[in-house]
């Protein structure tokens, strides 16, 4: 997971230094938080929505539902 953030990071920072030049270090962290934190909270997310269709919770909800 930290993995694919450290890569999409270095990525972006490459392509704005790429098309832009010398980043400023405002730039550069900002980059470093948008971009890590965005794959860290996405894939902590995914594996909570595997974790929970797992758990059998889905299933739960499913059947409250057709009760109604």
């Amino acid at each position: 997971m930290s993995t694919a953030a450290i890569i999409s990071v270095l990525l972006a920072l490459y392509y704005l230094y790429s098309q832009i030049g010398a980043l400023p270090l405002a730039m550069i962290l900002g980059t470093i938080g948008g971009v890590g934190l965005s794959i860290l909270l996405g894939t902590a997310l995914m594996g909570l929505a595997f974790l929970s269709s797992a758990s059998g919770q889905d299933e739960d909800v499913a059947e409250f539902e057709k009760e109604k």
